[in-house]
Protein backbone atom coordinates (compact mmCIF):
# COMPACT_ATOMS: atom_id res chain seq x y z
CA UNK A 1 0.00 0.00 0.00
CA UNK A 2 0.89 3.66 -0.94
CA UNK A 3 0.61 7.06 0.49
CA UNK A 4 -2.01 8.95 -1.97
CA UNK A 5 -3.34 12.86 -1.82
CA UNK A 6 -6.38 13.79 -3.68
CA UNK A 7 -7.63 17.03 -4.31
CA UNK A 8 -10.98 17.54 -5.75
CA UNK A 9 -13.30 20.25 -6.73
CA UNK A 10 -16.80 19.99 -6.02
CA UNK A 11 -19.45 22.42 -8.00
CA UNK A 12 -20.04 25.24 -5.88
CA UNK A 13 -23.87 25.36 -6.25
CA UNK A 14 -24.72 21.99 -5.05
CA UNK A 15 -26.80 21.73 -1.93
CA UNK A 16 -24.81 21.00 1.55
CA UNK A 17 -26.08 17.76 1.52
CA UNK A 18 -25.27 16.45 -1.58
CA UNK A 19 -21.36 17.95 -1.46
CA UNK A 20 -21.34 15.54 1.84
CA UNK A 21 -22.98 12.85 0.45
CA UNK A 22 -20.68 12.88 -2.45
CA UNK A 23 -17.37 13.24 0.28
CA UNK A 24 -18.72 10.51 1.94
CA UNK A 25 -19.42 8.65 -1.24
CA UNK A 26 -15.58 9.02 -2.17
CA UNK A 27 -14.60 7.81 1.33
CA UNK A 28 -16.46 4.65 1.38
CA UNK A 29 -15.13 4.07 -2.63
CA UNK A 30 -11.49 4.27 -0.96
CA UNK A 31 -12.31 1.80 2.25
CA UNK A 32 -14.51 -0.84 0.32
CA UNK A 33 -11.52 -1.29 -1.89
CA UNK A 34 -8.68 -2.31 0.85
CA UNK A 35 -7.28 1.85 1.44
CA UNK A 36 -7.40 3.18 4.66
CA UNK A 37 -8.20 7.28 4.74
CA UNK A 38 -5.65 9.22 7.26
CA UNK A 39 -7.44 12.40 6.77
CA UNK A 40 -10.16 14.61 4.84
CA UNK A 41 -9.91 18.23 4.95
CA UNK A 42 -12.67 20.39 3.71
CA UNK A 43 -11.86 23.84 2.69
CA UNK A 44 -15.23 25.09 1.66
CA UNK A 45 -15.64 27.28 -1.09
CA UNK A 46 -12.56 28.87 -2.71
CA UNK A 47 -12.43 31.38 -5.64
CA UNK A 48 -10.93 29.35 -8.73
CA UNK A 49 -7.29 30.76 -10.86
CA UNK A 50 -9.81 30.86 -13.85
CA UNK A 51 -13.51 30.01 -14.81
CA UNK A 52 -14.12 25.92 -15.01
CA UNK A 53 -18.15 25.61 -17.02
CA UNK A 54 -18.69 29.67 -16.33
CA UNK A 55 -18.06 29.06 -12.41
CA UNK A 56 -15.82 31.31 -10.48
CA UNK A 57 -15.80 29.02 -7.74
CA UNK A 58 -15.50 25.30 -6.10
CA UNK A 59 -15.73 23.37 -3.15
CA UNK A 60 -12.46 21.99 -2.58
CA UNK A 61 -11.55 18.84 -0.59
CA UNK A 62 -8.05 17.10 -0.09
CA UNK A 63 -8.00 13.34 0.93
CA UNK A 64 -5.30 11.70 2.30
CA UNK A 65 -4.77 8.12 2.09
CA UNK A 66 -3.53 4.86 1.70
CA UNK A 67 -4.51 2.70 -1.09
CA UNK A 68 -3.02 0.01 -3.18
CA UNK A 69 -1.11 1.19 -6.59
CA UNK A 70 -4.12 0.20 -9.27
CA UNK A 71 -6.86 1.99 -6.86
CA UNK A 72 -5.88 5.24 -8.48
CA UNK A 73 -7.09 4.92 -11.62
CA UNK A 74 -10.96 3.19 -10.16
CA UNK A 75 -11.10 6.41 -8.30
CA UNK A 76 -10.31 8.87 -10.77
CA UNK A 77 -12.69 7.10 -13.15
CA UNK A 78 -15.44 7.57 -10.44
CA UNK A 79 -14.28 10.98 -10.80
CA UNK A 80 -14.84 11.88 -14.67
CA UNK A 81 -18.43 9.93 -14.97
CA UNK A 82 -19.53 12.15 -12.01
CA UNK A 83 -20.73 15.32 -13.36
CA UNK A 84 -20.28 17.73 -9.67
CA UNK A 85 -16.78 17.00 -10.00
CA UNK A 86 -15.37 19.88 -11.52
CA UNK A 87 -11.60 18.90 -11.32
CA UNK A 88 -9.11 16.47 -9.40
CA UNK A 89 -5.49 15.84 -8.86
CA UNK A 90 -4.19 12.37 -6.94
CA UNK A 91 -0.29 12.62 -6.18
CA UNK A 92 1.78 9.77 -4.37
CA UNK A 93 3.14 10.94 -1.36
CA UNK A 94 7.09 10.63 -0.86
CA UNK A 95 7.30 7.95 2.29
CA UNK A 96 10.64 9.83 2.98
CA UNK A 97 9.46 13.26 3.37
CA UNK A 98 6.52 11.71 5.48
Amino acid sequence: MRKYETLYVLRPDLEAEKTQALVERFKEVVTSHGGEISEVNEWGKRRLAYEIDKLREGYYVLMKYDAATDFTKELERLFRISEDVMRYLTTRVDEAAV
